[in-house]
């Protein structure tokens, strides 16, 4: 093959975004393709050059050629949108049924995930994992924020030595996302503005820890319902195939949940922190597409 067509391939395995097993099954398909069609060419009197050429144009564009094969393949099963769903469904049971006073479910749920994680990175991060992985963040997340809560003269210890090594784990898990796909990342972040505003709302630094604990338990069916709207997102999310399509389901799921988040927080969340928390859950989906572009440009 060509230099040509080898970049032309290149090319569309970058622009393809799919798994990184079937990508290689679709490449080999297309490149097996683009041989026979090469040939084919060059036994009707071309050159090699010119062979190349003419097959580079009756292919098309490689980010065409690269949409129509993804949304061709990016169709995922309803098995792996249910498993994809599953830790959102987990964590909606955890509230509305009130585990989460108990010890040992929270525990439970937190080595679960952390095995699915370990176990679908070792798979190749397919697509199922980013939201599993999304709430291996969760215990980074809430120590953070229980932090800022700490009595005057120790916050800073969360303001100044935590948050920022928090945050740059969260970056590097992001960033290493990114590379398999940056809306991946997104669906990873996804639940991560919802958590904040049900902090914000419970309001944990308030009153006793009796005070707030109870506020956790009169929300725990609406924190509930709210992280089975995430669920129905991640199993739609999973089954469409245009890009576009998913790019704007994160975004109204993420508004529609938070609009949920500060209806049924009694006022608690006020228009400017709910404002500010769409500003955020904003910033969080749609930044790894602008980190993905740099990445790109920098090699």
């Amino acid at each position: 093959m060509t230099t040509a067509l080898s970049h032309y391939l290149d090319s569309v395995r970058e622009n393809l975004k799919l798994d990184s097993s079937l990508e290689h099954e679709v490449i080999q398909e297309l490149e097996t393709h683009i041989e026979d069609e090469l040939q084919e060419l060059k036994q009707s009197g071309l050159s090699e050059e010119e062979a190349a050429k003419t097959c580079e144009t009756l292919l098309g564009s490689a980010k065409l050629v690269a949409r129509q094969i993804y949304e061709a393949h990016s169709q995922g099963s309803w098995t792996q949108a249910l498993f994809a769903a599953m830790p959102h469904l987990l964590f909606g049971l955890l509230f509305a049924l009130s585990w989460w006073q108990g010890i040992i479910w929270l525990l439970g749920m937190l080595v679960l995930v952390l095995a699915v994680v370990v176990y679908g990175w070792w798979r190749g991060k397919p697509a199922w994992l980013f939201p599993w992985l999304g709430y291996s963040l969760l215990p980074v997340v809430s120590a953070g924020l229980l932090l800022l809560y700490l009595p005057a003269g120790w916050s800073w210890l969360a303001i100044l030595i935590y948050i920022p090594m928090a945050l740059l784990l969260v970056c590097a898990i992001t960033a290493r996302t990114i590379k398999r796909d940056w809306l991946y990342s997104s669906l990873m972040l996804l639940p991560l503005p919802v958590i904040i505003g049900w902090f914000l709302a419970v309001e944990p630094g308030a009153k006793l820890p009796d005070y707030w604990l109870q506020r956790l338990h009169d929300f725990g069916p609406w924190i509930g319902l709210s992280f089975l709207a995430l669920a129905v997102t991640v199993v739609a999310f999973i089954r469409l195939r245009k890009r576009w399509l998913k790019v704007s389901l994160l975004v109204l799921s993420g508004l529609i949940t938070l609009t949920l988040v500060a209806f049924y927080a009694d006022g608690r969340l006020s228009i400017p922190a709910l404002l500010m928390l769409i500003i955020v859950m904003l910033i969080m989906l749609l930044s790894p597409a602008l980190v993905e572009r740099l990445l790109r440009h920098t090699g």
